[in-house]
């Protein structure tokens, strides 16, 4: 074997390929078919979208586990501990399965008699790394996560049963477009003529409602063929069956995770013909964990809240559900974000629920926006900016001036929440879980 340890075999890859972005299926899909996995046993569900992807993940492959499935689930990126990307039935696959995987994988990438060799960047090897492990595992469903963008993420190379857009908003604009309409139209890139389709945007882009249409697609959209509402602390949903029949269930308390996402996880399972009893479903949802999104950890009698919002559409979501959770003290802010994102849009959202500012330095990351050009972000949205500094010297600094009756936000990237909870759930620095 070419590297004994997981984090030996994600260095090599790191600098395997000349690009960290290669977009593009000829190169994997020549790999995936060496390997024979093009065409996996088990149903496959992608997710595509802007925000909403992990939640949606995570409530379908629930559901389907519920039912007794085993459940095959990729997701990217990961906060801590690179398994977290594979998991099967919920818990992430061990290190010597993506080890193992990685090393079938550069084997079938290495030239051989009237076989060129083949370069693939970090994602690709993942993603294959996942499909190899699901195969040898005999996953019955596999629900993957489209990493960016649809049309021609890694993902991709599989034709799937159900296809599930979440939501569009304006993201990634250097790979994916400047508008919506562009950026729909390669999230649509997921979808094949005649499959399943489930769409949790309440008003999606014109492109995916034509590729839909010209690709005969058996489509359900949120608020025509399927949708919820909600009844103070309870929601309810409705949809449609495999067969076209309505299908109500009764009112349910409101898992924490959001609702459109659950709504559309609710109507793909629907699809496969799998009955659930209602009680189970409420169990299942109200049960549900995703780490960075809006995720409650209690330290030092302090509160803090950690989201992986990064962009206008998610911070504005995450205003509204702090503004209705208001709290008698004061709100502070620890925030990151990358270079190439819509900062000041995303910043704005939060200015008037946030009473003082941190900023992270996540100088380490190549892509991240450097303190002064984040500080000169908010002064111009007249926030108040205390400190910057490392995770450890934020935190210290604000628990000297936070109160139990305070909040402490983590957001902005993966990268800054990542930090935060390396921090927060170290052996020597115990959190207790809160709800999420």
């Amino acid at each position: 074997m070419r590297f004994t340890s997981l984090a030996d075999w994600l260095g090599w890859l790191e600098q395997s390929h000349p690009k960290e972005i290669d977009l593009g299926l000829d190169r994997i899909r020549q790999v995936a078919a060496r390997l024979n996995l093009l065409k996996p046993n088990a149903k496959v569900v992608t997710v595509a979208g802007t925000n909403g992807k992990g939640s949606c993940v995570t409530a379908t492959a629930g559901l389907l586990q519920a039912a007794n499935f085993n459940v095959g689930i990729y997701t990217s990126p990961h906060l801590l501990h690179y398994a977290e990307r594979i998991q099967i039935n919920g818990k992430p696959v061990a290190d010597k399965l993506v080890c193992a995987a990685f090393e079938k994988i550069a084997d079938a990438c290495t030239a051989s008699e009237n076989i060129p060799a083949i370069s693939l960047t970090y994602f690709e090897y993942g993603t294959l790394a996942a499909l190899e492990i699901f195969k040898q595992n005999n996953v019955d469903y596999m629900v993957l996560e489209v990493g960016l963008g649809g049309r021609l993420d890694a993902v991709n190379i599989i034709d799937a049963d159900v296809a599930i857009i979440t939501s569009i908003a304006i993201d990634h604009q250097d790979w994916l477009g400047d508008n919506s309409e562009v950026i729909g139209r390669e999230k649509a890139g997921i979808l094949r003529e005649q499959q399943v389709f489930v769409c949790a945007d309440p008003n999606p882009p014109q492109s995916i409602l034509d590729l839909a249409q010209q690709l005969k697609t058996n489509a359900h959209f949120i608020g025509h063929e399927f949708s919820f509402s909600t009844q103070g602390q309870s929601w309810l949903w409705h949809g449609r069956s495999a067969t076209g029949d309505d299908v109500h269930l009764p009112a349910m308390r409101a898992p924490h995770l959001p609702l459109p996402s659950m709504a559309a996880a609710l109507q793909a399972v629907e699809l496969f013909s799998i009955e659930l009893a209602p009680e189970l479903i409420e169990k299942t949802l109200l049960n549900l964990t995703l780490a960075g999104r809006f995720q409650k950890l209690v330290y030092q009698e302090r509160e803090f809240i950690l989201d992986v919002a990064h962009n206008p559409a998610a911070t504005e979501y995450f205003s509204k559900r702090l503004a209705a959770e208001p709290i008698a003290g004061k709100t502070f802010a620890i925030v990151a974000m990358m270079s190439d994102k819509d900062r000041v849009a995303s910043l704005a959202n939060l200015v008037g629920i946030v009473d003082e500012w941190f900023v992270l330095d996540l100088g380490n990351i190549p892509r991240a926006a450097s303190i002064e050009a984040l500080t000169e972000n908010l002064v111009s949205l007249n926030a108040t900016v205390k400190q910057s500094g490392d995770i450890h010297q934020l935190i210290a600094n604000l628990l000297t001036q936070a109160q139990p009756q305070d909040r402490i936000l983590v957001f902005g990237s993966f990268f800054t929440v990542a930090a935060a909870l390396g921090f927060l759930l170290a052996s020597d620095s115990p959190a207790s879980r809160g709800s999420q």
